[in-house]
């Protein structure tokens, strides 16, 4: 897998701390639309490496960056530059919604 896992615990160094920008799909194992989504963003890791991080947090798991970030609905998709939101998706629109999300970043 192209994508990593994050947890609450790493946020901040991996995510907000990072060099590069980061992309990261809050998601949940019970959620149909964050399913789709994987896939997507598996093929756009590959595309995209080197250029942009994308990172998985999964909100049953890990509440608290969820909270912080106002996750109200899953799939989220926030896309993270030199520490600050500057992108963000909610809901499953597809692999042109996912990139017009990175491009924002890079």
């Amino acid at each position: 897998m192209a994508t990593t896992n994050v947890s609450d615990s790493e946020f901040e160094a991996k995510v907000l701390k990072s060099s590069g920008p980061v992309l990261v799909d809050f998601w949940a194992a019970w959620c149909g639309p964050c399913k789709l989504a994987e896939p997507v963003l598996e093929e756009l890791s590959e595309a995209y490496k080197g250029k942009v991080t994308i990172m998985k947090l999964n909100v049953d798991e890990n509440q608290n960056s969820a909270s912080k970030y106002s996750v109200m609905s899953i799939p989220t998709t926030i896309l993270f530059k030199g520490g600050a939101e500057v992108g963000r998706q909610v809901g499953f629109a597809g692999k042109d919604a996912f990139e017009d999300l990175i491009k924002k970043g890079i």
